[in-house]
């Protein structure tokens, strides 16, 4: 099931919350500094031996002090005005954390807005690119849940309206049927 709602990423209580981080992995600002501040200094210990991670891939640590069991590490695109590969960039973000979710046994997890914040991404965009990818791995692949976590209010706006596209004239997502909201 797709769900979106407005929270803190880092107070929920999932099996594992995917961190929009920066290639050296070693905390940022955004919700890279929250994730890395409430999990404590093991996630930097346990990241500083990964060495990095290229954008639109994924690693995984443990969650330390986080109630989330793990963290997924993405790093997204810098938004240059969609002329560099930054959709599929995006788009390999949701799918390889899916890809790595699974393989170590996750099945509930949440989501930041990834890139939209200091990487400038258009948050419609951004949007529309997470649900269509996720919608496109979840319903098939045995996830439980699969939350979009947003801050604000604007990007919970944002993930309503465009998971509202996504369902058909009865509810259901044109997909799966597996799409859902909560506000």
């Amino acid at each position: 099931m797709l769900r979106v709602l407005q929270a803190d990423i880092t107070t929920l209580k999932v099996d594992a919350i995917v961190n929009a981080a920066n290639e050296s992995l070693l905390g940022g600002g955004g919700v890279d500094g929250a994730i890395h501040r409430a999990a404590g200094p093991g996630l930097l210990a346990e990241c500083r031996k990964i060495g990095g991670c290229p954008t639109g891939e994924a690693r995984i640590t443990q969650g330390y002090n986080l109630p989330a069991r793990r963290v997924i590490h993405t790093v997204g695109p810098v938004w240059h005005g969609g002329t560099r590969g930054e959709a599929e960039l995006l788009a390999a973000c949701y799918r390889n954390s899916l890809e790595l979710a699974l393989h170590h046994g996750l099945h509930r997890i949440a989501f930041p807005s990834i890139s939209t914040g200091v990487y400038g991404y258009p948050k419609d965009a951004a949007a529309r690119i997470a649900v269509a990818t996720v919608s496109q791995m979840a319903g098939s692949s045995g996830f439980d849940e699969v939350i979009f976590c947003c801050f604000s209010a604007e990007d919970l706006a944002v993930y309503q309206q465009v998971l509202a596209g996504q369902r058909g004239p009865h509810g259901q997502s044109g997909k799966s049927g597996q799409a859902g909201q909560h506000g």
